[in-house]
């Protein structure tokens, strides 16, 4: 009997590293395949002028550029629950940077998720999205990035915790969470919505952000778009269905469009992580990518109701002491009745970031302000105040608990200990 089973294990064993091997070697095909790209390609103009277009759709600066620092120089740090990761140089710098790189090295890095010397990158580097970006927009992407000034800053440290520093270790989290692939287009679809979902789906990695995570830093695939914690950073990326029960619900497309390009829609304002997209990236796209954009998030399917947990605390009190610190320090921007000012003050009223699940935007804007961001039709917007100085947090518990439970919103209400620990958190 124990010979059967050692023979059975012998067997598997065997099978899975011929698996592995097919695996391994079947993907390097695949990447050594790729043409040679000559260096009169790569200083084509236009080639680079779209490379340039589609780095900042996919919102390169805002890993590869550290405060103050010189722009895709690296110098960044990701945090994760894991351990910081690194953002590496970017630039074209020989010993540093992507000098030495080709442009194959490059696409097997965005679409396999590998370096240039076989290794497994670590998927703070989103490439379970930039997998969809097609050949021809990552050698745009490429030609750009090798036509920058070159800058020479190596790399930090990485600094993540044991098991989580042995890469071979991803490749259990790989065989989870990773399936690389370009996007292929939806026949059914209208070429806006394909034009929408590859945008969002690969080159503006929304999922990375808008999907919760589970223990091991994966995305559920049943959780596309349905909202989530960014790890680390204490914010909360809303839902972005705009179907019933969505994080959107009743926002047109003109409201998304509006978002994206000036910071500023009737039914909110970007705040936070968000402000830095719109600023860095989205407002710089074009009308057409983003009503493709808005055309593919509103056929988002409706996310069923929440099931509402028993508040074990004396929530209608809470609130109702609230709104007497509403109506002093909120009332005179945002209105006795939650509307705001379009433009100017946002609504509070169904706005997706007041009553997103845990209440972290709410209480942290408050705490912290609210700063919008700076764009082109809004290159000076009003900004919010801190009050994490004049009120306790009993007084922030109160009046947030006030905003989510008013006029037409119906989140939970927030306790006094759920301010104390967002106010001892980092602002970043």
């Amino acid at each position: 009997m124990t010979r059967r089973r050692s023979l059975l294990w012998w067997i598997v064993a065997v099978a899975c590293a011929l698996l592995i091997a097919w695996w391994w070697f079947g993907r390097a095909d695949v990447v050594s395949d790729q043409a040679a790209v000559s260096d009169a390609t790569l200083r084509d103009p236009a080639l680079i002028a779209k490379g340039a277009y589609l780095t900042t759709i996919a919102d390169c600066a805002g890993c590869h550029t550290a405060q103050g620092a010189k722009p895709f120089a690296g110098g960044s740090a990701v945090a994760t629950p894991f351990g910081d990761i690194p953002a590496p140089n970017i630039t074209p710098d020989v010993e540093t940077g992507l000098g030495s790189w080709n442009f194959n090295a490059f696409w097997q890095a965005l679409h396999t998720g590998t370096g240039r010397h076989g290794e497994w990158l670590y998927p703070a580097f989103s490439y379970t999205s930039y997998t969809k970006v097609t050949n021809d927009d990552a050698l745009a992407i490429f030609a750009y990035l090798r036509s920058l000034p070159a800058v020479h800053r190596p790399a930090m440290p990485l600094a993540l915790k044991f098991p989580y520093s042995v890469r071979r270790n991803l490749g259990a989290w790989r065989a989870l969470y990773f399936r690389e692939g370009v996007y292929q287009p939806d026949s059914k679809r209208s070429p806006q919505w394909n034009r929408g979902a590859y945008l969002v789906q690969g080159l503006g990695h929304c999922n990375e952000c808008h999907a919760p995570r589970d223990a091991l830093g994966g995305t559920p695939k049943d959780k596309h778009l349905t909202g989530g914690e960014i790890p680390e950073q204490n914010w909360y990326a809303p839902d972005l269905s705009t179907q019933q029960n969505g994080g959107l619900h009743g926002w047109a497309a003109q409201d998304i469009v509006d978002l994206l390009k000036t910071g500023q829609s009737a039914k909110g304002a970007a705040f936070g992580p968000m402000a830095d997209v719109v600023a860095t990236s989205t407002q710089h796209m074009t009308d057409d990518d983003l009503h493709a954009i808005a055309n593919y998030l509103q056929s988002l399917p409706p996310r069923k109701m929440a099931s509402a947990e028993p508040e074990l605390f004396d929530a209608d009190a809470i609130a109702q002491q609230g709104e007497k610190i509403y109506l002093q320090h909120c009332a005179d921007c945002h209105g006795k009745d939650g509307t705001g000012v379009t433009g100017v003050y946002p609504p509070l009223k169904g706005n997706s970031s007041v009553t997103e699940p845990t209440g972290v935007n709410a209480i942290r804007t408050v705490l912290l302000g609210g700063f919008a961001p700076s764009t082109a039709a809004y290159p000076r917007p009003y900004s919010m105040p801190p009050y994490a100085q004049q009120l306790n947090d009993s007084d922030v518990s109160a009046v947030v608990s006030y905003i989510r439970r008013g006029w037409s919103n119906h989140a939970t209400a927030v306790k006094p200990e759920d301010v104390s620990r967002y106010r001892q958190t980092p602002i970043d």
